[in-house]
């Protein structure tokens, strides 16, 4: 069910989208409202489930991963989606996963350090995963957008 949120709801998410970190007397002047207010509101969006929380941003460049790939993974038979997950998810260069329709059963994106240490994980750690078939790479060149949802 989708929430109503109002023109200083939007400008709220707006500012802690962008740096999660912005003060609320920051955010309050912005929106001509008290600080107290702006609390509410934002304890309000967190609780109906809107945010889901605040986080920092690594750059996993500056951490030796230089090297981002998308993984789609093809299923042996259907059933096998939960362990699989169960083995994806000890994986820790895995940093998202997601159940799809289409060609693939998964598609997962993976931080690695350079492509030799891409392949040790593909080939050592999730080809060897049982229920998976086969799996296609696809390395990322460069990200030129990262965002989150836009509020209209």
């Amino acid at each position: 069910m989708a929430i109503v949120i109002d023109s200083i709801d939007k400008k709220i998410l707006g500012f802690l989208t962008e740096n999660a970190r912005t003060a609320f007397t920051d955010i309050a002047k912005a929106c001509g409202v008290s600080g107290a207010a702006i609390h509410q509101r934002v304890n309000k969006l967190e609780e109906s489930g809107v945010l889901k929380g605040s986080c920092c941003l690594v750059d996993e460049k500056i951490l030796g991963y230089t090297t981002c790939a998308y993984i789609g993974v093809h299923f042996e038979k259907g059933g096998v989606y939960q362990s699989v997950l169960d083995q994806i998810k000890k994986i820790p260069e895995v940093v998202e996963c997601h159940y799809t329709t289409g060609q693939y059963g998964l598609l997962l994106k993976i931080y690695a350090k350079d492509n030799s240490h891409l392949m040790k994980i593909l080939s050592n750690q999730i080809q060897e995963i049982p229920g998976i078939a086969s799996t296609e790479t696809f390395i990322s060149l460069e990200q030129s957008i990262q965002r989150q949802v836009a509020v209209l």
